[in-house]
């Protein structure tokens, strides 16, 4: 089989990816870029092996690559490997006995409650239609802890104003409904009051400055202009002072649409680090 036949066949596994299992853009963008570049090592199923596949990430260990890096192209490798099993390009599954390096967690950055009210209210907007628009944006995406492909994905059926709430599509397609609160509903009536000075879409709630839904570059330009932190450090705060507040860990998982409660518990230990940080500042015999 030809390196060409390699190439269609990660392709098709591409599609298969976004179509069959649902899978967001950047999953497979990110599966798609690392397998063609294995392809360049690999050039045939019939050279799909072991060791040819080890000595593809070792390759990428040479080129001082993060282990981050390694562990994603582990994971591209074995998903296409999996999947080519089931086509019938390869008879073994060869790379699922590599082994996945780990990779170490980082505790996420986070806003207190008192800097994210600030940014709130710090939109650095081109003009008071813009501002409006982004302080919107803003209270959402802190009231909710949304993704920002979320948000930009929001038409204006999806919200339910009465009861506070929108629905929200988010990674693999699964659907859930996420409610906000009083300051996001205020943000969110004055920016529906004036959309239509700016909006040619007929859907989209957020458009950009030419009217059209606004792109995912725009809102992070926003969120950053803000509060000098990314959106993700923003769902990050978010998740935070909820599990601070009191919110049950199923709860926060539900709200920001996790599909493992695993992933939720990283904020557990957030919530710890900032107290043993208050308790060393605070207790006499700390």
């Amino acid at each position: 089989m030809s390196n060409t036949q390699l190439v269609e066949a990660i392709y098709d596994f591409a599609e298969h990816q976004r179509l069959v299992l649902g899978r967001s853009e950047a999953t497979i963008k990110g599966y798609t870029s690392d397998l063609l570049d294995l392809a360049q090592t690999i050039d045939s199923f019939s050279s799909f092996t072991l060791p040819r596949l080890r000595k593809w990430l070792a390759a990428a260990v040479g080129e001082g690559k993060a282990r981050s890096t390694l562990a994603r192209r582990t994971a591209s490798a074995k998903a296409f490997s999996t999947w080519a099993v089931k086509q019938g390009y390869l008879r073994t599954d060869e790379a699922a006995k590599l082994s996945s390096p780990k990779v170490p967690k980082h505790l996420p950055k986070v806003l207190d409650p008192k800097e994210a009210s600030a940014a709130m209210d710090n939109a650095k907007s081109a003009d008071e239609l813009h501002l409006v628009r982004d302080t919107a944006m803003l209270e959402l995406l802190y009231a909710t802890g949304m993704r920002v492909s979320e948000l930009t994905g929001i038409d204006l059926h999806d919200i339910d104003s009465s009861r506070q709430t929108i629905r929200v599509l988010g990674k693999g397609n699964k659907e859930r409904i996420v409610p906000f609160g009083d300051a996001a509903n205020t943000a969110l009536n004055a920016w529906l009051a004036r959309r239509e000075e700016l909006a040619k879409d007929p859907d989209a709630l957020f458009v950009g400055t030419r009217g059209k839904r606004i792109d995912q570059r725009q809102v992070r330009r926003v969120v950053e202009a803000a509060g000098e932190v990314s959106p993700h450090a923003l769902r990050h705060s978010t998740a935070t002072h909820l599990l601070e507040g009191g919110a049950d860990l199923r709860v926060v998982q539900e709200l920001l649409g996790h599909s493992s409660l695993q992933t939720t518990q990283v904020y557990t230990h957030v919530t710890s680090e900032r107290l043993k940080k208050v308790f060393n500042q605070a207790h006499p015999r700390a």
